[in-house]
Parts: structure tokens; sequence; C-alpha cells
């Protein structure tokens, strides 16, 4: 079978999509998925089916235009800022923000670039920004939004040709439901044709023209989907079952904590404990004070501007119960990330090991 790859040469990608667009019949698109929690998948996707998703993301922010590339564009969400800038007949602002009028990120590429008074600007004269990849803490958006930057929370991945619900909400023609084991399962134009050379693992996710997702959630009273997490990101410490994303999003609420993720740990008493990893806030980092020849990725900054274990148990257990409160507080200069922006959990397992 013949495909498409795309790359993380902007300017080559770009050059194959438009050909891909002019195409009387093009082979479909091949992504391979992030492999933040498990082996990448390789993903296959129409023409129609990336069509359609940039159809609606039109109609949904209500216009169109150029977009400045900051995802790679090896992935879907970096794809789709390209095609939606040569549909628009645009050219992908690869270099700077001028001329672009959207862009898509992760939360922590918005996190940095919150840092820069130049990129705050930037952001803040688009037309809009999508941030999707992972949760977003309603302190991150609450913080972007108060500098006049216009956030779209996007949810989706690689299966959906991209982000598919748009601040909670599907976009049009997009279907959504929840099993009866709270699973999220999509449907509609967008959907994916396949994973290339696994017919047993396709099978299994695309069911009776829905894509069966490794997330849970549910529906608010306006209909709105709140994402609580991967199915697989619980934790069971002590015979309870722990949410490892509701952890996550608290501790990044500490006022110390500039970022966080939660892992679980084997441990010969609870059998799995909860890992608290985290980078320290800008204004509290001593990182241009570390002696010559620390390790840069982490558990060197300066004792006394460390948020205590004890401290961060406390601040979990304030909103949630005790014993979800994390046992074991890792240090970093900085999270690892995958090449698309996400967080590298697999590391952080085993660092947390």
């Amino acid at each position: 079978m013949t495909f498409l790859r795309p790359t993380d040469d902007a300017l080559a990608t770009t050059a194959a999509l438009r050909r891909w667009l002019d195409a009387a019949r093009p082979d479909p698109l091949l992504i391979e998925t992030s492999g933040s929690t498990a082996a990448p998948k390789r993903v296959l996707l129409s023409r129609d089916a990336v069509l359609a998703s940039a159809a609606a993301t039109t109609n949904r922010l209500g216009g169109e235009g150029a977009w400045a590339v900051r995802l790679p564009t090896s992935y879907v969400a970096g794809v789709q800022t390209l095609v939606r800038s040569l549909v628009a007949g645009a050219e992908p602002i690869s270099d700077g923000w001028q001329g672009a009028r959207f862009t898509s990120l992760v939360p922590t590429q918005l996190l940095r670039l919150l840092e820069s008074p130049d990129d705050v600007a930037a952001l803040r004269d688009l037309d809009a920004v999508l941030l999707g990849g992972g949760p977003i803490d309603a302190s991150l958006r609450e913080r972007a939004e108060d500098a006049g930057i216009r956030i779209v929370a996007t949810y989706g991945s690689s299966e959906t040709a991209g982000g598919c619900v748009y601040d909670g909400y599907p976009l049009d023609g997009v279907g959504l439901i929840i099993g009866a084991d709270g699973r999220i399962r999509l449907g509609g134009p967008t959907l994916f044709d396949g994973y290339e050379g696994d017919p047993e693992m396709t099978a299994s996710s695309l069911v009776d023209g829905w894509f069966l997702t490794s997330d849970h959630g549910r529906l608010d009273e306006d209909g709105r989907i709140q994402v609580l997490g991967r199915l697989d990101d619980v934790i069971v410490s002590g015979g309870v079952n722990i949410p490892a994303g509701v952890v996550a999003s608290r501790l990044r609420e500490h006022p110390s904590v500039r970022a966080a993720e939660v892992v679980g740990a084997d441990d010969p008493e609870w059998g799995r404990i909860v890992v608290a990893v985290v980078s320290l806030s800008r204004h509290k980092s001593t990182r241009e004070s570390r002696p010559p020849g620390t390790n840069a990725r982490g558990i060197d900054a300066d004792r006394a501007q460390m948020p205590a274990l004890d401290e961060l148990r406390a601040w979990v257990a304030e909103t949630h119960p005790r014993s979800w409160a994390p046992r074991k507080l890792l240090v970093l200069d900085e999270i690892p990330l995958l090449p698309n922006g996400k967080p590298d959990r697999r590391t952080l397992e085993e660092m947390a090991q």
C-alpha cells in the first residue's frame, strides 16, 4: 500500500500536501502517533477526512487565513496548520508571526510563550489560538485570556484528523457519545480509515462507525463534554483508584509549581504509589545559581525554594481525598517532552521508578 507520510520539514511537507490536495486520486495520509503512553500507531487518513476537519474548523472559528506553524508537521495538528492555510489560498507561516491569523499550540508551548512579552503581543493579534494535545488547566487559560489571547480548547486525535471538539462541543458533522463504560466515542466525516498494517487494532477501535477513544468523559447539563482523562491513566494504590490527570491538575494550581505530571511507581507496601513530577515557577527557579556540572534535567534546584512533599500532599487533600495525594516527589528543571510538545510519560515513569 502506498501513502503520503509528512515529515518535520515544513517546506517539503507543504509542497507534498499541495500536490496531494490537487491529485485526482490521492493516496491516504499516514500519521504516526506520538507514542507518549504506548508504541506509536500508524494512522491512515483520507483526503476527505482531512478536508472535512479543515472545513469544520473554518466554520467554527468564523474565518480562514494563514496559520503560524508551531507544531511538528509530521503530526496531525501540524499537518492541519499547513492544510488549512493551503485551503485558504495562503502560505503557512513557519518563521515568526507576521501575516498569521491563527496558530495551534500545546499547553507547554503556551506556558513558555506567555513568558515573552513579544510573543504575548503576537498571540494577542491572532484571531484564535487552538490549544490541545493534553489537559488544559483553567489557570493557564485564564492567564492567556487575561492577556487578551483568544484560546479555543480542542480535543481529538490523529484518528479524528486532529481536534474535532472545540471548547467542549463537537464540530459540525462530528458525532459524540459516552458509552456505558464512560468511554468517549467519536464519529463523523473526520474519522480515519484504519491503522496501517494492523487490521486487528483497526477492528477493535472502529466499531459500527464509531472510534472508541482511550478516554473517559461525561456530559454536563449543557451538553458540553468533560474529558476526565485516559482510561488507563488510573493508579491503583492500596486498593484505591486514583485519577492521575486530576491530581496533576491540582498540583499545577500550586503557586510554586510551573508544570506538573503524575505517574505511578511500584511500591512493596502499596502496590503502586502516586509520584508527583514538578518543575518550579520561573520566579522561584534558581537555575543560574546551580553549581557547575550539575544535571540540567533536575533534582538540583535550590531545596529552600521547593515545595515539600507534605505541603503538596496537603494541597491535593484540600480538594480531593487524602488517599489521592502523592507519596513521592520528583523535581525537574523541565518536564521532558516528545517532539510534538506532549509530556514524555514513558520517560517520566522510568525516572519515577
